[in-house]
């Protein structure tokens, strides 16, 4: 596991702040709002985010063990190369999301709707929160929220095609995703003031975007020798 592409993985966290705000902001709020007298504001975040995070990590060691195992099947590079590419043109549409040129990334959350149909009423039994144990099941469940960062993001776990580098992206990304909803509160205005800059966007964006094209060209420049 390169360390860019763990940096890649936070950088999209971070800059889908945008997203995740509009998505996860007014979920946290009213999570906070339901909050008992008896429990900290700040025990409330820190325990749904572990939970949220843990979340992504297991969604990453389960699709990257998934790829680990079809490619011990393989018994080829085939499939491993194609899951490869197959991340990479994910991680590439993230980074054309970020920077404002493409929205295709986002589209990807409709895959998780069957599966959140099925959590949404267990997620509804725990609220109002009651106790510590239900801040964390709350976060945990709210890591399975439909979102297209979250998939593609998972996707390129899939395509890692191990089960510990998966687990590792999907941390990446969600500790990028972090400063955006622990400091929601406090740092709003300037955190949203830089995720909304324009050329800040574009920037970072096509960086991320030009890492995955760095490993589509070093992965099938070989072949044309």
């Amino acid at each position: 596991m390169q360390t860019a592409t763990l940096l890649s993985f936070a950088a999209v966290g971070f800059l889908g702040g945008g997203h995740c705000a509009g998505m996860c902001g007014g979920l946290s709020s009213a999570f906070a709002l339901q909050l008992p007298p008896h429990l900290p504001r700040w025990r409330l975040i820190l325990l749904t985010n572990i939970g949220r995070i843990g979340s992504y990590v297991l969604i990453g060691m389960l699709l990257g063990g998934l790829g680990q195992f079809g490619i011990s099947l393989d018994h080829t590079r085939s499939l491993q190369t194609v899951l490869f590419a197959a991340a990479n043109v994910l991680l590439l549409l993230l980074g054309l999301y970020l920077a404002g040129l493409n929205h295709a990334a986002v589209h990807i959350e409709r895959l998780g709707r069957p599966v959140w149909r099925w959590l949404n009423p267990l997620l509804n039994r725990l609220l109002p929160i009651k106790s510590h144990a239900g801040c964390l099941a709350v976060g945990i469940l709210w890591g399975w929220l439909p979102c297209g960062l979250v998939y593609s993001a998972s996707l390129y776990a899939l395509g890692s095609g191990h089960l510990i580098e998966g687990g590792l992206l999907m941390l990446a990304f969600g500790l990028g995703t972090l400063p955006n909803l622990l400091l929601m509160g406090w740092f709003a205005g300037q955190l949203r003031s830089l995720l909304q800059n324009r050329l800040f966007r574009l920037g970072a964006g096509l960086c991320v975007a030009a890492w995955a094209l760095w490993q589509l060209y070093t992965a099938f420049a070989p072949w044309q020798a």
